[in-house]
């Protein structure tokens, strides 16, 4: 099964709930705002937020028809999300200099994050990058072991000390082995324990000030990790996330078996953040570029073009 097809099965779930909320919102011949303002709820209900469903809703209210069917609601839904998720979709480039250009990658625990680096170390090894993996998650040995499978996995070397280790000592280690290695890129593991905002805050803080000695850019990105299966709860974290790191772009996670994938929806129409990639499967080649089109057609549930 190729990644588009996971993608829109994982969208199915998401297409239906759509159309669930929908059904009976397109029998009559002209559209009031009593029904404009049902369509409005129903796509707030299948958690495309209320930002994005607001501006369908008046997309809706322009159109001319004499009676809008379920095919032609779906066409203009997908064409009022590519319209909010194009501007958001840009790759992760890789643009630091002098070497390493730093990543810092940031989540919840059970988001995907320490995976999502594994497969982003593969897709930019494939670019012919060189690739450093420093585990600055030192809260769980768990994550010490799943990167240094990852980079045994990619052929990535992974820098690593004592569970419970100072993580800013890492990454300052990771830098300083970098440049003496000519690696282009280091991708930093972090701990994301939101339970205790103003202790993750102080240690990325630390991160930041470590690394702001040894180059003035870094972390040149910083890429929040979302988890599509949390719904709107995903929101809450990068608001969350925004004031304690600086967030500069997102990858969304588990986007092959999800209903609430609708959030991409919301996220790119509140925060306007850059969408670097999606993940929709375990394999180390199911981190996808972000397509715009494909996502709009698939929670619309419209067939590939």
């Amino acid at each position: 099964m190729s990644w588009l097809d996971r993608l829109r099965g994982g969208f199915q779930k998401t297409a239906e709930r759509v159309a669930d909320n929908l059904t009976g919102l397109t029998s009559k011949a002209a559209l009031d705002t009593a029904t404009l303002d049902d369509i409005e709820e129903a796509l707030i209900a299948s958690d495309l937020g209320p930002e994005a469903s607001h501006r369908i809703r008046e997309a809706i209210s322009r159109q001319k028809f004499e009676q809008l069917d379920e095919r032609g609601l779906r066409s203009i839904l997908a064409d009022e999300i590519e319209k909010i998720l194009t501007p958001v979709a840009k790759p992760l480039e890789i643009w630091g200099f002098p070497r390493p250009h730093v990543i810092l990658v940031i989540g919840v625990n059970g988001s995907g994050k320490t995976t999502t680096i594994g497969k982003l170390g593969r897709l930019l090894k494939e670019q012919d990058y060189g690739v450093l993996f420093a585990a600055g998650d030192t809260f769980r040995a768990a994550a010490i072991e799943q990167l240094q499978i990852w980079g045994d996995r990619i052929g990535a070397p992974v820098l690593s000390g004592k569970e419970g280790g100072d993580a800013a000592g890492i990454v300052f280690d990771g830098v300083k082995q970098a440049t003496a290695q000519g690696i282009d890129v280091l991708i930093v593991d972090t701990a994301g324990r939101l339970q205790n905002k103003t202790h993750l805050m102080e240690e990325l803080a630390k991160i930041r000030r470590v690394l702001g000695r040894l180059n003035p850019e870094a972390p040149h990105d910083v890429v929040l990790v979302l988890d599509a299966t949390t719904g709107q709860n995903a929101l809450a974290q990068v608001e969350v996330f925004r004031e304690t790191a600086n967030v500069t772009g997102l990858i969304m996670t588990k986007l092959d078996g999800t209903a609430r994938g609708g959030v991409l929806v919301a996220a790119a129409e509140k925060f306007g953040l850059p969408i670097h990639a999606i993940g929709v499967g375990e394999k180390a080649d199911d981190l996808r570029p972000f397509d715009p089109r494909a996502v709009a057609r698939a929670i619309a549930g419209l067939p590939p073009e």
